[in-house]
């Protein structure tokens, strides 16, 4: 049995385009710890259902919000856990998943996407690094010095060893530690599944959260929404489910941009339909996966790169290093300078 732990909805569609690579939806079961964002939840219900149609066991498992959740989800998994060949793993930096981790010593790992993040969890394998998402600063508080033994003991889960095989599944580009099986997630479950898609006469664009994570400020993020979507001639804007509703509000007001909150992961609503046949993005995850789910349909993808200015005070001294790299390494995207956003090069 493949046991899969996911907290968003990419997780889980990366568990489906994993199980379609394998053939092995009707072994797995998937474990759905949700987040408390109701948009988030909307999306991994919606997923979930996917996840049933093509035969997995999906069980939804409250662990966050009441009082005593954490503690009960997890007497609950115990046992699922100890039963399994296969530990599947949507993010590996979650603290209630490392501390699933450490209650067993699992023989076959999978990670799959969970976005850019996989990118850093990758390079902090390599450098032998503890496990932290680049947009934090590096000051740990008495909750990461409380939990640092949990987070030791499951970064180990992801070394592999004479008695243990860890496998990655991903669109990003990495470069794995040595004996850490790279898989190539290609999206064939969700091209199959979908599309192709009608495309539209006009852009669409593709929000962010690194406002909400105290990344770029907001004042800058609404000037480039602007002038992207002027310059593009952009009719909708995809929020990211992490989006505040305020700020939302305030790009509609100021772009006249029509706010989309979408029900599923972007991949499949692009490949469902109907897109633009240009969608811009500044630096994510959709600059490595929507070329992939979008083959063969005439989308362009274009990235606008964050300027230095753009950043907070409170954003990671990594920020800007990761956020050029996201873009940097993304294949088949066309590059859009942030001081101008008019300005195209090949990427």
């Amino acid at each position: 049995m493949n046991l899969a732990f996911v907290e968003s909805p990419v997780q889980l569609l990366n568990v489906l385009e994993w199980t379609h690579t394998r053939g092995e939806h009707d072994s797995t079961v998937v474990v759905v710890l949700p987040p408390v964002d109701p948009m988030s939840r909307g999306q991994l219900r919606r997923m979930a259902e996917l996840a049933r149609d093509e035969g997995a066991t999906v069980r939804w498992q409250e662990a966050r919000g009441e009082t005593g959740a954490p503690l009960k989800a997890l007497r609950a998994l115990t046992g699922l856990i100890r039963q399994a060949d296969r530990i599947v793993i949507g993010d590996p930096f979650s603290r209630y998943v490392q501390l699933l981790l450490s209650l067993v010593r699992p023989r076959r790992t999978t990670v799959v996407d969970d976005g850019t993040a996989t990118m850093e969890f990758v390079a902090q394998l390599v450098r032998g690094e503890s496990l932290v998402r680049w947009h934090r600063r590096g000051s740990r508080g008495p909750r990461d010095l409380l939990l640092a033994p949990v987070t030791a003991a499951a970064r180990r889960s992801f070394v592999p060893s004479a008695k243990r095989t860890v496998e990655v599944f991903t669109a990003m580009p990495v470069e794995a530690p040595e004996g850490v099986e790279v898989t190539a997630n290609t999206f064939a479950w969700t091209r199959a599944r979908f599309g192709p898609p009608s495309l539209t006469k006009g852009a669409d664009l593709v929000g962010t959260s690194l406002v909400e994570t105290g990344v770029i400020d907001p004042v800058p993020y609404e000037e480039a929404v602007a002038t992207l979507a002027r310059t593009h001639g952009a009719t909708r804007y995809f929020a990211h489910r992490r989006e505040s509703a305020h700020k939302l509000h305030a790009l509609e007001a100021a772009t006249g941009l029509e706010i989309v909150r979408p029900d599923l992961p972007l991949e499949l609503i692009a490949r469902r339909g109907p897109i633009g046949h240009t969608v811009l993005s500044f630096p994510s995850t959709v600059v490595h996966t929507l070329p992939l789910a979008l083959a063969g349909t005439g989308v362009k993808v274009a990235v606008c790169d964050i300027a230095p200015e753009w950043l907070r005070d409170t954003a990671s001294p990594r920020a800007q290093g990761f956020l050029s790299g996201v873009t940097e390494t993304a294949r088949d995207v066309q590059r859009l300078a942030p001081w101008r956003v008019t300005a195209v090069t090949e990427g």
